[in-house]
C-alpha cells in the first residue's frame, strides 16, 4: 500500500523547472515522502526510478544518494517509456509481496529541459545523425507518430475536435478549481508550488492553436514537462504496525495492444485489472487517466465505459504538461491525494508508444 506521495509541481520544458537536473527534482519530493510517513531513510530499502528520456546509467542511484538513503539501496531505474512512473509501483509491491524488501520508494522523473541530444552513426558513415526517439516495433509502417495515431484513434471512435477540446478547456478549469488540493502534494522547488501551465483556456484559444495532426491540435495536446513524483510503498502489515494509514494496491497490470493505436493501449490493462480487484467500472470514485492527448483520455472512456465525471475530477495532463517517466507516477500521486480526500475505489491509467499500456487499482 501507499502510506504518502507527493510531486513537484509539472513545468513545461524550459520553464521553472529547466536549472533542476533529476536528482535535483527528485530529493525533495522523497524527502517530503519519509517526513509524511514519519519513516526513517535508514528504514527505505530500495528506490525505483521511472526515466525515459535521461542519458542512461542508473539515475535511481544517483537520487537514492541525493535523497540522503543509505548507501545500501542500490536503485533501480526503469524504462517503459510513458508508462514507467506506475510501473515502478508494480515492481514495488511485487517485491514487498515476494518478501524481498519491506519499504520501497517508487515514482518517476524527467527533465525534459535537461534531456540528451541523441545520435547514431549509419553504416557507412562517419558522421553522426541526430534523431528525435528511437523505434517503437520493429515494423516502420506500424510505429506511427503519436499525434498521427491519436488522431487516427480519434476518426476510428468518432472523436472530432470539438469533443477534443472541451475536454481540454475542463481538464484546466478543474485543475484551476482545485488548487488548494493540488498544492498539499506539490513540494515547492524554484519557488514553484503549483503547475504552471494551467489556464483559462477558451474555444477562442483552442480554435487559434496549431493543427499538429487532423483534429490533434497544440490545445487537446500534453505539453513536454519537467516533474518528480515518488510514493512510499509498504505491505498492509507493515503500515499496521507502523500506525499509518495509506491507500491499498488492490491490482496493476501492463499489457501490450496494437502498436498501430497506442493510445487505446490501456483498456485492456484497465479491464485487466478490473477483473482482477473484481470491481465494475461504474463503481469507481476516482480514475486519472493520462492526457497526453485529449482523444487518448475519450478513447479510454468510452471504451470502458467509464463515467466521465469520475475522471481527472482536479484536471489532467492537458492543464500540467508530460513528463515522460514521471506522468505515470504523477497520476498515482493524484489518485492518492483523492482518495485519501473522499476514500473509495480508484483507477490510475497510461499508455506508451509500441502499444503498451499500465493500469493500477487503488482503495481507500
Amino acid at each position: 500500500m501507499i502510506v504518502a506521495a507527493r510531486r513537484t509541481a509539472v513545468a513545461p520544458r524550459g520553464g521553472a523547472l529547466s536549472a533542476l537536473n533529476l536528482h535535483q527534482l527528485s530529493a525533495p519530493v522523497i524527502q517530503a515522502c519519509l517526513a509524511d510517513s514519519g519513516i526513517d531513510a535508514e528504514q527505505v530499502d530500495e528506490v525505483i526510478v521511472g526515466n525515459a528520456l535521461g542519458a542512461g546509467g542508473n539515475p535511481a542511484r544517483v537520487v537514492a544518494l541525493a535523497a540522503g538513503l543509505p548507501e545500501t539501496v542500490a536503485g533501480l531505474s526503469i524504462d517503459r517509456q510513458c508508462c514507467s512512473g506506475l510501473d515502478a509501483l508494480l515492481l514495488a509491491e511485487a517485491l514487498i509481496a515476494a518478501g524481498a524488501a519491506r519499504i520501497v520508494i517508487a515514482g518517476g522523473v524527467e527533465s525534459y529541459s535537461q534531456r540528451p541530444q541523441r545520435l547514431r552513426l549509419m553504416p557507412g558513415s562517419s558522421v553522426p545523425e541526430p534523431y528525435e526517439q528511437p523505434p517503437f516495433t520493429p515494423w516502420p509502417d506500424r510505429d506511427p507518430d503519436m499525434a498521427d495515431a491519436a488522431d487516427a484513434l480519434a476518426v476510428s471512435l468518432g472523436i472530432d475536435a470539438g469533443e477534443q477540446d472541451a475536454w481540454a478547456m475542463d481538464s484546466h478549469c478543474k485543475a484551476l478549481a482545485a488548487s488548494t488540493l493540488l498544492s498539499r502534494e506539490i513540494v515547492a522547488l524554484n519557488g514553484v508550488s503549483s503547475d504552471p501551465f494551467s489556464r483559462h483556456l477558451t474555444p477562442a484559444l483552442c480554435r487559434r492553436a496549431r493543427r499538429i495532426s487532423g483534429s490533434i491540435s497544440h490545445a487537446n495536446t500534453a505539453v513536454a514537462a519537467d516533474a518528480a513524483a515518488f510514493c512510499v510503498v509498504m505491505s498492509r502489515s507493515q503500515a499496521r504496525e507502523l500506525g499509518l494509514p495509506g491507500v491499498r494496491l488492490c491490482a496493476g497490470k501492463t499489457l501490450g495492444a496494437d502498436p498501430d493505436f497506442p493510445g487505446s493501449a490501456p483498456v485492456a490493462a484497465m479491464q485487466a485489472v478490473l477483473r482482477s480487484g473484481q470491481v465494475e467500472a461504474r463503481h469507481l470514485n476516482r480514475v486519472e487517466i493520462m492526457e497526453a492527448y485529449a482523444a487518448q483520455a475519450l478513447a479510454c472512456i468510452k471504451l470502458t465505459n467509464i463515467d466521465p465525471g469520475v475522471v481527472n475530477v482536479s484536471g489532467g495532463a492537458l492543464a500540467r504538461g508530460h513528463p515522460i517517466g514521471a506522468s505515470g507516477a504523477v497520476l498515482a500521486v493524484r489518485l492518492f491525494s483523492e482518495l485519501s480526500a473522499s476514500s473509495g475505489q480508484g483507477l490510475a491509467a497510461i499508455a506508451a508508444a509500441g502499444g503498451l499500456g499500465t493500469a493500477l487499482l487503488m482503495q481507500a
